[in-house]
């Protein structure tokens, strides 16, 4: 019987401490990755403006080949968006519309995961010689759940590595329209 006692006495002190821990961590989380990208900035502007270009290159639109999409009358520049369904929880459904959208420069969009709340998140683009610095970022606020608190510290490393991937694979969309002729 003591040694119960002793494990939920444990217990106790871990989850006032975590709580404690809680405290001190932020409750607005900001995800940011680059990569510099061997295209122009016009090229890489239009992968990203273009919303059914995220086919090409978005790290969650390969997660489920099964995502049904439906885009909305605009697929590019502001008020364009689409929003998204999946079966797999790591998708979820969704919807996604750019907010602002400054050529060759700047795309602003909201992001309203149906059951996780909304974020809001930007693309900026650098010229660097004929290449293109892309720089993603992603904000959000987990609120004042101490549970929520501790996940937070660990959405950077997920959706970090769900965004450098992406950059990856954005890599590769604007080498490939860089090739065409427009």
């Amino acid at each position: 019987m003591q040694v119960l006692y002793v494990i939920l006495g444990a217990l106790a002190i871990l989850i006032l401490g975590l709580f404690v821990f809680s405290l001190y961590l932020p409750s607005r989380l900001k995800i940011e990755r680059s990569l510099l990208i061997e295209a122009r900035p016009e090229v890489v502007f239009r992968e990203v403006n273009t919303l059914r270009n995220w086919e090409r290159w978005s790290p969650w639109h390969q997660l489920d080949p099964a995502l049904k999409l439906v885009y909305g009358e605009k697929e590019s520049g502001a008020g364009g968006g689409y929003s998204w369904e999946s079966k797999k929880r790591n998708v979820g459904r969704g919807s996604l519309s750019i907010t602002e959208s400054r050529p060759y420069e700047y795309i602003s969009i909201s992001i309203n995961f149906t059951d996780h709340g909304t974020s809001k998140g930007h693309f900026r683009f650098e010229p660097v010689g004929e290449h293109t610095r892309v720089i993603w970022v992603m904000e959000m606020t987990v609120g004042q759940n101490p549970a929520s608190k501790v996940i937070g510290l660990m959405m950077n490393k997920w959706i970090g590595r769900d965004f450098e991937r992406g950059l990856q694979q954005l890599a590769v969309a604007a080498s490939n329209a860089s090739s065409v002729i427009f």
